[in-house]
C-alpha cells in the first residue's frame, strides 16, 4: 500500500492528532497487548497507543506531521504482527472462522496419519524383518512426512515468527520436536534403522492440536459488543433549514444548534432538545427499563435511543464524539481493553514451561555429547527429552476442563462464550444484579384487575386491543375474554406518549395517563406500579395497576449466593419505588436507583478498587458497558444482542438459579485444573530425569506424553460428577452500598 493511500485511512481527531486503526489478527494474550503498545508508544510523535483484543484492532493517535502512518504500521510488524488498516467492511468473525477451519483440517490430518502409521507400526513391533521393516517404514514416511508438515503449520508458523524476532514461545520447543523426530526417523529409514518416530511426531501433533482448537473455540465465542453498539449509530439525520426545508447531512457534518427530523421507527441521531411534537422514547439504552418514555416539547433526547411513535423536531445540544451513544461506546471500549489485560492460568504457565523445556533438551544433548562422543545417540535422547515434555498436557490442562465444564453448564441452560470467564468467574467475591429483565422478567403483568361490570371490561378492553403500548398488551394479556361490543367503537386514535381515544355512542373513550383521561397530574406515586386509567366523558371508569415480577425462585438464588460468601447488590436506572420493592421481595439489602450506564461502570470499578472481584449481571444495552467493565459478568436469554455479547455467560433459564449454579460449577473447574497443572508437574519430575538419563527413547517418550494428556483430560471429566453444594458462609457486606440510606447513583 503507497504511503498516500495509506494516509486515507486516517482521520483528524481534533488538536492538531491524526488517528489510525489498524487490524492485526495474530494478537492472542496479554503480553501481545503490552508488546504492541509499548512498541507504538516509543514511536516519536506517538501519543497514544490502545489495543483491543476482542476486535483485534489497534488504535493509534499522533501528532501531525510528528509521524507517519507508514512508519506506525512498519513498527507493528516489526513487532512480529501482520497488520493492515481496519476495514469495517470486513469481517472478523470470517476470519476466526477460517481459522477454525484450518485446525479441524490439520486436526483431522494429524489424526487419520497417527492412526495409519501406528497400524504399521505394530507389524515392525511385532518382529518384521529387513526388507519388510524397510518397506513399512518407507511407507510410514510417505504418510508421515506430508501429514507433519501439513498439521504442523500452525506451530511452525508461531515459532518462526517468535524466533524472527528473537523471543521465544510455546510452539517452539513443539515445532523442534516434530521436526527433529521426523528427520530421525527419515535418517533411519534412509539408513536401514531398526527405530522410526513417525508415529511419536503425529501423535504429538494430534493431541496439541486437539487441546489447541478447543481452546480456539473457547475463545472464538467472545465477539465485541462495540460492534453491536456502533450499529445503534445513525449514519446521518434530516436537517431542517431556516427556510423549513430539509436536506439529508451525513452525522460528522451535524453541529450544534441545528434543528433534525425524527420519523416514528428511527434512531435518534444526536443529543438534543425537543422543539416540537411528541412521542414515546424507547430509552432502554439509558434506564434499561422496557416501559416507554413519554416526551414533548422542552424534554430532552439522547442519541441511540428509539422513536416509537411521533414525529419530533430537536435541536442539536451533542453530536459525534460527544453524544451520549459515543460515550457510551467509549466506555465499551476501555472496559474491552482492561479486561484483555487478564493473563489467563494456561498463558502463565507458558512462560515459566516454554525456556525450561529447551534448556533441559539442550542439557540433555550437551551432557551426551560429552559423556558420550555420540551425537546420533545424543540427538535421540534430546529428541526424547523434547517429545516428553512437550505441553500436551499442559496444553489440554485448561481447555479439557473449560470443554466439560460448559457441557455442564450447557445442559442447565448456560452457555460459556470464553474460557476466561470461566476462570474470572470462579474468583469472584461480589455479584451486582440489574433489576428490569435480570432481578424481573422484564414485562409488567396486571396485578389485582378491578372488579367490573362485564359491559365496561369489554369496552375498555376493545380499546386497549388496539395499542401497541406495552401496559395495554399487558392489560389485555392479563384479563378474561370478553364478548364483542354490540356496538363497536369508532375514531380510535392513539395520541404519542399519552394514551388513545375513541368514540363510544357519541362519547369519548379515553384510556392511558392520568393528565391525558382526567386533564391534572398524577399525585407522585410512592408505590412501585405503573397505572393505566380509564375514562368515559372525563369520568373514572378503571383504574389498572402493573408490576414487574421477580424471577422464579430470586429469593433461593440470592440465599445460594449467600451461602457461596457473595455479596449482592441491585443497581437499577429504575424509580427508588420500584428498586426498593423489588429488592425487598427478593431479600437484597443493599441497592441504588438511578443509575445510568456511566454511574453503572463507575459503581462496578469502585468495587473493583477495593479489591473485590465482580459479577454483573446484566441485560440491556445500558448493562453492556459494565458487563464488560466487571472482572465477570452473565446476562440473560432475553437480554439483547449487546448485553449478550458484552456478557461471558448467557443463561437460559427463567430464574436466577442459574448465577449460583454456574458459580459453583466454574470453581469446581478452577480446582480440576490446578489439579490437572499439579498432575504435569509431577509427570515432568518423574519423566524428564528418566528421558535425560537415556532410558526412554522418542517411541517411549511419545507413550508417555501421551498418557499424560489421556490423565489430565480422565481429570477433567471428573467435573461431570460433582454435586453441587453452596458452602455455609454468610455473605459478605458490599462495600459502597449503604443498606440504612438508598442512595441514587445518578446525578
Amino acid at each position: 500500500m503507497t504511503p498516500a493511500a495509506l494516509k486515507a485511512w486516517t482521520h483528524d481527531v481534533g488538536g492538531g492528532k491524526r488517528r489510525m486503526e489498524l487490524m492485526v489478527p495474530d494478537m492472542h494474550c496479554a503480553g501481545c497487548i503490552g508488546k504492541v503498545e509499548r512498541g507504538l508508544k516509543a514511536v516519536p510523535g506517538v501519543t497514544n497507543a490502545r489495543v483491543n483484543l476482542s476486535t483485534k484492532r489497534v488504535a493509534v493517535e499522533w501528532a501531525d506531521g510528528e509521524a507517519e502512518p507508514q512508519t506506525i504500521l512498519d513498527t507493528v510488524e516489526g513487532l512480529g504482527f501482520a497488520a493492515r488498516p481496519f476495514d469495517a467492511g470486513q469481517s472478523g468473525e470470517d476470519e476466526e472462522e477460517q481459522v477454525n477451519r484450518r485446525l479441524l483440517r490439520a486436526l483431522a490430518v494429524a489424526g487419520f496419519a497417527a492412526a495409519n502409521v501406528m497400524l504399521l507400526s505394530v507389524s515392525v513391533w511385532s518382529g518384521a524383518q529387513d526388507a519388510t521393516r524397510e518397506l513399512f517404514h518407507w511407507i510410514s514416511a510417505l504418510i508421515a512426512v506430508p501429514a507433519a508438515a501439513y498439521a504442523g503449520r500452525p506451530f511452525f508458523h508461531s515459532a518462526a515468527g517468535a524466533l524472527k524476532h528473537r523471543r521465544l514461545n510455546m510452539d517452539v520447543p513443539i515445532s523442534l520436536g516434530i521436526i527433529l523426530a521426523v528427520a530421525l526417523s527419515l535418517f533411519e529409514t534412509a539408513t536401514g534403522g531398526e527405530r522410526v518416530y513417525f508415529d511419536a511426531s503425529l501423535m504429538l501433533c494430534f493431541f496439541l492440536l486437539a487441546g489447541r482448537y478447543l481452546d480456539h473455540m473457547m475463545r472464538a465465542r467472545a465477539r465485541s459488543a462495540v460492534t453491536q453498539l456502533l450499529s445503534l449509530s445513525s449514519t446521518g439525520a434530516q436537517v431542517i433549514e431556516p427556510d423549513g426545508t430539509r436536506r439529508y447531512c451525513p452525522l460528522a457534518d451535524i453541529k450544534t444548534g441545528m434543528v433534525v427530523a425524527v420519523a416514528p421507527g428511527e434512531r435518534v441521531p444526536v443529543d438534543g432538545r425537543i422543539l416540537s411534537g411528541t412521542s414515546d422514547l424507547d430509552r432502554s439504552i439509558v434506564t434499561g427499563e422496557a416501559a416507554p418514555d413519554a416526551v414533548g416539547p422542552d424534554g430532552t433526547v439522547e442519541a441511540g435511543t428509539l422513536n416509537l411513535t411521533g414525529p419530533l423536531q430537536i435541536e442539536v445540544t451533542a453530536a459525534g464524539h460527544e453524544s451520549f451513544l459515543s460515550q457510551v461506546i467509549g466506555l465499551m471500549e476501555t472496559a474491552e481493553q482492561s479486561k484483555d489485560r487478564y493473563v489467563r492460568l494456561a498463558d502463565r504457565a507458558a512462560q515459566i514451561y516454554a525456556p525450561l523445556v529447551h534448556i533441559a533438551a539442550a542439557a540433555t544433548f550437551a551432557g551426551w555429547v560429552w559423556w558420550s562422543g555420540d551425537w546420533h545417540l545424543s540427538l535421540v535422547t534430546a529428541i526424547a527429552v523434547l517429545i516428553i515434555t512437550c505441553p500436551c498436557a499442559l496444553g489440554l490442562a485448561v481447555p479439557a476442563v473449560q470443554m466439560v465444564a460448559s457441557g455442564r453448564l450447557f445442559r442447565k441452560g448456560i452457555m460459556v462464550k470464553e474460557g476466561s470467564a470461566l476462570e474470572r468467574l470462579a474468583e469472584v467475591d461480589v455479584v451486582v444484579l440489574d433489576k428490569t429483565g435480570t432481578l424481573t422478567l422484564g414485562a409488567p403483568e396486571l396485578l389485582d384487575p378491578p372488579k367490573l361490570s362485564g359491559d365496561t371490561r369489554a369496552l375498555v378492553l376493545s380499546l386497549a386491543r388496539e395499542s401497541l403500548h406495552p401496559l395495554a398488551k399487558a392489560l389485555v394479556a392479563g384479563s378474561r375474554p370478553v364478548a364483542v361490543l354490540d356496538e363497536g367503537l369508532e375514531d380510535i386514535q392513539e395520541v404519542p406518549g399519552a394514551g388513545m381515544r375513541a368514540l363510544y355512542k357519541g362519547k369519548e373513550l379515553k384510556l392511558g395517563s392520568h393528565q391525558w383521561c382526567f386533564g391534572t397530574e398524577e399525585t407522585a406515586r410512592k408505590d412501585a406500579v405503573s397505572v393505566l386509567y380509564a375514562a368515559l366523558e372525563g369520568e373514572p371508569l378503571a383504574e389498572f395497576a402493573f408490576q414487574d415480577q421477580l424471577r422464579p425462585q430470586t429469593r433461593e438464588a440470592i440465599s445460594q449466593l449467600a451461602g457461596l460468601g457473595l455479596g449482592v447488590a441491585l443497581l437499577s436506572g429504575d424509580r427508588e419505588p420500584a428498586v426498593a420493592a423489588a429488592a425487598a421481595e427478593a431479600g437484597i439489602s443493599q441497592w441504588r436507583s438511578g443509575a445510568k450506564p456511566g454511574d453503572k461502570v463507575a459503581f462496578v470499578a469502585d468495587l473493583e478498587e477495593k479489591g473485590n472481584r465482580v459479577l454483573m449481571v446484566g441485560d440491556g444495552i445500558n448493562d453492556a458497558p459494565a458487563l464488560a467493565a466487571a472482572y465477570a459478568s452473565m446476562a440473560p436469554a432475553n437480554a439483547t444482542d449487546i448485553g449478550r455479547t458484552a456478557a461471558g455467560l448467557v443463561f437460559t433459564s427463567a430464574d436466577l438459579a442459574a448465577v449460583p449454579y454456574a458459580v459453583e460449577v466454574a470453581r469446581s473447574a478452577r480446582r480440576l485444573v490446578h489439579q490437572n497443572f499439579a498432575l504435569a508437574a509431577l509427570y515432568n519430575l518423574i519423566a524428564v530425569p528418566i528421558a535425560v538419563l537415556g532410558f526412554a527413547s522418542p517411541l517411549v517418550a511419545a507413550v508417555a506424553m501421551s498418557t499424560s494428556s489421556i490423565v489430565v483430560t480422565a481429570n477433567a471429566l471428573r467435573l461431570y460428577g460433582r454435586k453441587s453444594a453452596p458452602d455455609a458462609r454468610r455473605a459478605a457486606q458490599v462495600p459502597g452500598v449503604s443498606t440504612a440510606r438508598k442512595t441514587e447513583a445518578a446525578a
